[in-house]
This record gives structure tokens, sequence and C-alpha cells, in this order.
């Protein structure tokens, strides 16, 4: 194989690695969408959608089964699941305002809820 040969094999190489690279680093989109996420739990409970993407603010009002809790965001009162793991290190109380970041779930005939995926105490 002569010399060009190897540079354009190594070339073809080294461009076909650079694809399957991951985008990181790359800017995203910040601006204006006609998708509108719920911003309270009172629009989440009027018009429930699966696998939507919320964040609220609120209180942790009481555990009422494993991993379930009654979240308030003074608007309406909803289910929520917590994993242990998602909980941060301080302690959380019904007094404590915390941001819950989730997907809203919607089972045929069950009340929606919202999967917590992060949970942080605020100041």
């Amino acid at each position: 194989m002569n010399i060009s040969k190897t540079f354009l094999l190594g070339g073809m190489l080294a461009g076909s690695l650079a694809l399957l690279q991951p985008a990181s680093g790359q800017a995203q989109y910040t601006g204006p969408s006609t998708h509108h996420a719920p911003a309270t739990v009172a629009e989440i409970l009027k018009n429930p959608v699966d696998d939507q993407d919320v964040v609220l603010r609120g209180h942790l009002l009481r555990k009422v089964g494993n991993e379930k809790y009654i979240f308030s965001d003074g608007t309406g009162e909803i289910r929520v699941e917590i994993e242990a793991e998602d909980f941060p290190p301080e302690q959380i109380d019904d007094k404590a305002q915390v941001e819950i970041r989730g997907e809203v779930e919607k089972d045929f005939l069950d009340s929606p809820e919202i999967d917590v995926e992060a949970l942080r105490k605020l100041p």
C-alpha cells in the first residue's frame, strides 16, 4: 500500500470515529416553545399527561406508603413516588420547602402521580 492510500484510509477512519462520539458540549435550544409544562399541581390534576416532565416547589405533607408521599404546592395535593437514594442528605419534614423534578405517571383508572427523579431542599 502506498503512502497516499495509507493517509486516505487513516483520514477516513478518524472521520468515522468522530461521528460516533457523543454530542456532549454542544449548545442546546433554550428559546420559546409551544410545549407547556404544567407549573402547578392543580394544572397536572386538571390535565394529566403521561410522562410529561414537571418541576414543582412545595412540601411533602406525609408518607402514605413505601416510597409514596403526598406533595402539595398550595394549589392541590398529589401522590409522589420518591426512591430513598433520591433524597438529599439533609433531613426533610413536612415544613421543609422542596423542589421536585420528575414525570407525571397516569395509568388507566388511577389518579395521576409524579415519579420523582430529583429532590432538593430549598433554603
